[in-house]
């Protein structure tokens, strides 16, 4: 059975639009793209822990957008700064969410038309872990179906207000434990977080018999709904 992970480089304040240049995606009049730039061009330790990500077999799931600009970039990356990356990138098997028709130009490719569906038949059958970049509408999609195994963030010591946010209203709701984390020096922040049965809910301390201005608070926020 292959796992769903989500790959997410997001802010402080939870957005993931544009992080790799000004260019990528202004929808929205997004004025921050490539706010990841100058963090990651000085952090040894995003490079180590990207590097994880991508050392293991893996398929890329993609939102067309997200889509269109990789298709656009690494197919012609080959040689540069990032050359282990495109070179993996350009090999391996691409899935692609998309109602519309799209032109498939990225060697590998494959549509899926009905995104939940069909990610959800593709993690019964044997092979990688399928892995999202980018693509916020398709996130929200598996984590409002259920199909999420584990997500990894990396999240950059900025806030930029608005923009297109890893999660949203309709994620389904769900406990995750955290398997690894580290801390660079420049306060970039990387978690893994696994899946880990339903969200737990109790008292803080304990159960107690409620004082009388506790129960009229409650009776108070019963009337204001």
């Amino acid at each position: 059975m292959r796992k769903v992970i989500v790959g997410a480089f997001v802010s402080m304040d939870g957005v993931m639009q544009a992080p790799g240049g000004p260019e990528e995606d202004p929808t929205g009049g997004f004025r921050f793209g490539g706010w990841v730039a100058p963090y990651v061009a000085v952090d040894q330790t995003f490079g180590e822990e990207i590097g994880k990500l991508f050392s293991q077999p893996f398929d890329l799931l993609l939102g067309r957008r997200t889509y269109e600009i990789f298709a656009a970039h690494w197919p012609f990356a080959e040689g540069g700064p990032y050359d282990d990356i495109a070179r993996t990138f350009n090999r391996i098997t691409k899935y692609v969410a998309t109602r519309k028709g799209i032109d498939l130009t990225w060697k590998g490719s494959i549509a899926l038309r009905d995104a939940a569906k069909d990610v959800a038949t593709l993690k019964q059958q044997e092979g990688p872990a399928l892995v999202t970049q980018g693509s916020t509408e398709l996130v929200h999609s598996l984590l409002a179906a259920g199909l999420v195994d584990e997500i990894r963030t990396f999240v950059f010591p900025v806030i930029l207000g608005r923009g297109k946010r890893l999660f949203n209203d309709d994620g389904q709701p769900r406990a995750y434990t955290v398997t690894h984390s580290v801390t660079s020096p420049n306060g970039l922040i990387h978690a893994i977080y696994a899946r880990d049965g339903e969200v737990r809910t109790e008292t803080v301390g304990g159960a107690q018999d409620p004082s009388p201005l506790e129960l009229a608070r409650r009776e108070k926020l019963k009337r204001e709904g």
